[in-house]
């Protein structure tokens, strides 16, 4: 079961007595700073909640499922997510 932004946004609203206008905005500000962040190549740490950084991938051979044919994967790059110990907790 996945919460939705809609959700999220409310629950919020309901904790923190602000409307759901303004929690909505906040959030929009939020990932749109993390992702220029990560985009420069910065790190982004909320500690013990979240982490987010940008990392390098190199190239490498796969494999294509559907024909078991050899391709060539080029280097590129991804976003590293990491749960800090907060949140590792809470899901215990």
């Amino acid at each position: 079961m996945a919460i939705t932004k809609t959700e999220l946004v409310a629950s919020i609203a309901s904790a923190t007595g602000q409307s759901q206008s303004t929690v909505s905005g906040v959030l929009d500000a939020l990932f749109s700073s993390v992702s220029e962040a990560v985009a420069k190549g910065e790190k982004v740490t909320i500690p013990g909640w979240i982490a987010f950084e940008r990392v390098e991938t190199s190239a490498r051979t796969g494999r294509n499922p559907q024909t078991g044919e050899e391709i060539k994967i080029a280097a590129g790059q991804r976003v590293k997510v990491t749960a800090g110990s907060k949140l590792k907790a809470a899901v215990k």
